[in-house]
């Protein structure tokens, strides 16, 4: 058990310039397919993942994110 494991997610606004982090990732899409855009997305999620290093903490992260979304197929706004 890592000491990361007794964490819980920081919901708080955490980034020193949360401007210039949205100009970069919008920036790192610039002139990407939709294909390139989401394999870019799935590996800074796998790479963040890893620099998180808490399970608990990223299935907490996956719940928050889910939360809204709606299955495909469940009737809602098809």
């Amino acid at each position: 058990m890592s000491p990361s494991d007794n964490q819980k997610l920081n919901l708080a606004p955490n980034l020193s310039d949360p401007d210039a982090f949205y100009e970069a990732l919008i920036d790192a899409h610039q002139d990407l397919s939709a294909d390139q855009s989401n394999m870019l997305n799935a590996q800074l999620i796998l790479l963040l993942s890893n620099h998180i290093g808490s399970l608990p903490v990223l299935r907490e992260a996956f719940a928050i994110a889910r939360a809204d979304a709606t299955p495909v197929g469940s009737g809602v706004n098809s």
